[in-house]
C-alpha cells in the first residue's frame, strides 16, 4: 500500500488432496499471491505483530470450473508497503520472484525497516519450494519479468534504482543496477513492453514515469520522462504494446484520483488521457485482449473509522477500452484494504486480493457486467500482491 534463511515448507490445505501440493500440469493456469504476515491494519494504523512469520506465497489453480487454492509456500518475505506488483511469474509458470520492501526493524521490533530481499520460488517442484534468496536494493518493491522469461527488473524505492536480474532456467542472478533517480524519487515499479526492448518505471516521489532502453542484459536510461498525474504508482502494459496505464494515487487526501494512459506507439511515447476513477487507485490491470482495465481502489477502507474519508469497503472499477478511450462500464465493492488484481487468460475471471480480509475475491466478467461469485479464497496473511505468468 502507499506509505502515510531459515527452514522453508509447504503447508498442505486440509480441503485439498495431497496430489494438489504440486502445481497443476504445465498446461494448467495458475495465479500466485504473496501474503504479508508481519503487519496488520488496526483502525487505520499499521501495526507490526509480535514475533511474526516472514510471509508466504499462495498458489491458485485457475484451470478448473472455479479458482481454488492448491498450495502455500512459507518463508517468502513480503510487504504491504509499495504497489501491489511485488511478485512476478515466468512465462512458463516455473518460477515466482517475490520482493519484500520492508522487514521488522532489528533495533525496534514494533517498527519496520527497509529490506532488499528477493525470493525465488520453484513452482514446478513437488512440493513447490524456495530455492534462492537474492539481494537487490533497499525497499525492493515492484518486480516484472520479460516475455522471453530471461530478464527481470526490480524497483528499489529506498535508493532510486532498478535492479537487473538474469534468469537462466531455475537460476536467477543479479547482473546490474540502474540509477533512475535519487532516493526521494520514490521508484515503485518497473514493467517491460511486450517486445522486451523498453521498460517503464513509476516514480511517486517526483510525479513521473521514466522510460528505460533494454538491449539484452544492458538496461539504460532512455532520456524520456512522462508525466501521467500525481504520484504514479502501479502500472500495466497491453500485450500488443499499444498503450500503458498508470495508477496515480494522488496525495491520499480524499480527493478524486486518476489513471494515466500512455500511447506507446507515439514517438516519443506520451500521456494521451487522464481518467478519473476514485479514491486511491492501488493497482491497475489490463485484460489479456486489451479491451478492459480493472482499477482497484482502496476507497478509504484502510482509514480510521472516525476519518471523514473512511469506507468499510474498497472498490473495483471496470473500464472498457476503445482505441485510447477508456469508458467506465461497471464497478463492485471489495473487502477492506484491497491491493492487486489479475484476469484469467480467457478474460472471464477477475481475482482481487483484499489484505484486510485475508482473502482473494473472485468475480466473473463478460465485458459489460461484473459479478461477485461470493466464493472468496482464504489465504494465510494479508495478500499484498497477485500475479499470473508474464505474457
Amino acid at each position: 500500500m502507499p506509505c502515510i534463511n531459515g527452514s522453508f515448507l509447504v503447508r498442505a490445505l486440509w480441503l485439498v488432496p495431497l496430489l494438489a501440493l504440486s502445481v497443476p500440469s504445465a498446461r494448467a493456469e495458475i495465479a500466485v499471491v504473496v501474503n504479508e504476515q508481519k503487519l496488520a491494519l488496526v483502525n487505520g494504523a499499521q501495526r507490526v505483530a509480535p514475533n511474526p512469520k516472514p510471509g508466504s506465497l499462495s498458489i491458485i489453480d485457475l484451470s478448473g470450473p472455479a479458482p481454488r487454492l492448491v498450495a502455500e509456500v512459507e518463508g517468502v518475505p513480503s510487504s504491504m508497503v509499495g504497489p501491489a506488483v511485488s511478485v512476478a511469474v515466468t512465462p512458463d509458470a516455473g518460477l515466482a520472484l517475490a520482493t519484500g520492501a520492508n522487514k521488522v526493524d532489528p533495533a525496534n521490533p514494533s517498527r519496520q525497516a527497509p529490506d532488499n530481499k528477493l525470493t525465488v520460488v520453484d513452482l514446478k517442484a513437488t512440493p513447490p519450494r524456495v530455492i534462492a534468496t537474492l539481494e537487490t536494493g533497499p525497499g525492493a518493491s515492484g518486480v516484472a519479468i520479460n516475455r522471453a522469461g530471461n530478464l527481470a527488473l526490480v524497483a528499489n524505492k529506498g535508493d532510486g534504482t532498478v535492479s537487473v536480474l538474469a534468469i537462466d532456467g531455475k537460476t536467477v542472478t543479479a547482473v546490474d543496477k540502474v540509477q533512475v533517480g535519487n532516493a526521494a524519487a520514490g521508484v515503485n515499479h518497473a514493467i517491460f513492453t511486450p517486445d522486451g526492448k523498453r521498460a517503464l518505471v513509476t516514480r511517486d516521489g517526483d510525479h513521473m514515469v521514466t522510460m528505460l532502453n533494454v538491449d539484452g542484459q544492458k538496461v539504460t536510461l532512455a532520456n524520456r520522462n512522462i508525466r501521467t498525474g500525481l504520484k504514479p504508482y502501479g502500472a500495466d502494459v497491453s500485450r500488443d504494446g499499444r498503450l500503458a496505464v498508470v495508477a496515480n494515487v494522488g496525495y491520499l487526501a480524499g480527493d478524486l484520483d486518476t489513471i494515466g494512459v500512455i500511447d506507446l506507439q507515439s514517438n516519443p511515447p506520451r500521456t494521451v488521457d487522464v481518467v478519473p476513477v476514485g479514491f486511491v487507485p492501488e493497482s491497475v490491470k489490463l485484460s489479456p485482449d486489451g479491451k478492459a482495465c480493472a482499477v482497484v481502489l482502496q476507497n478509504g477502507s484502510n482509514r480510521a473509522k472516525d476519518s471523514p474519508f473512511f469506507s468499510p469497503q474498497g472498490k473495483v472499477v471496470m473500464l472498457r477500452i476503445d482505441g485510447m478511450k477508456f469508458t467506465r462500464v461497471a464497478e463492485a465493492p471489495l473487502g477492506s484494504w484491497p491491493q492487486g488484481a489479475v484476469f484469467s487468460e480467457d478474460g472471464r475471471t477477475l481475482l482481487v486480493v483484499n489484505a484486510g480480509n485475508q482473502e482473494v475475491q473472485v468475480f466473473k466478467w463478460d465485458g459489460q457486467t461484473l459479478v461477485d461469485t461470493q466464493q472468496p479464497i482464504k489465504v494465510s496473511g494479508g495478500p499484498a500482491a497477485i500475479a499470473t505468468a508474464s505474457r
